[in-house]
Formats: C-alpha cells, sequence, structure tokens
C-alpha cells in the first residue's frame, strides 16, 4: 500500500474510534464527503479541512500530515483555487 493510502486509512480509523467519519466531518463543514476524502488522501489541499479532520481527532494538522507542514514554511501552499 502506498505511504499516502496508508496514512488515509489511519486517519479513518482515528476518526472511528473517536466515533466519527470523514463524511461526520464533511457534514460539519458543509462540503461534499468526496472533498474531504480528496483531502485526507492527499490528492488536494485544504487547510479548513484538514484542520477539521484535526480538529476531531484532538491533534494539530501537522501531526497527521507532517510532510505538508515541514520546516522551515509551516505555511501550506494552495494549489489552484479549490477551498
Amino acid at each position: 500500500m502506498r505511504p499516502a493510502r496508508e496514512q488515509h486509512e489511519r486517519i479513518k480509523m482515528r476518526l472511528r474510534l473517536a466515533g466519527s467519519s470523514l463524511a461526520a466531518v464533511a457534514r460539519e463543514l458543509g462540503v461534499a464527503a468526496t472533498t474531504v476524502t480528496t483531502v485526507s488522501q492527499g490528492a488536494r489541499r485544504s487547510r479548513r479541512i484538514e484542520a477539521g479532520i484535526a480538529a476531531k481527532l484532538g491533534v494539530g494538522p501537522a501531526e497527521l500530515w507532517p510532510e505538508r507542514y515541514s520546516a522551515p514554511e509551516s505555511t501550506p501552499r494552495r494549489h489552484g483555487g479549490g477551498p
């Protein structure tokens, strides 16, 4: 399994253990469930969605996606015109 896929599966598992899901995060943020899944899989970036997933788990986004929030540039780059 690819590292991004493994990371996505770990996030889903942690959300299940916390009594939540990617779909629940999507409902709370008012976005499509597929959008949250795409962000979790690493195919798209959204600081708001990353923060929403992390908040459900009681951690910071950098703990879930360290490669996206690596030093020295801790601000994620936006690619395209998405959320």
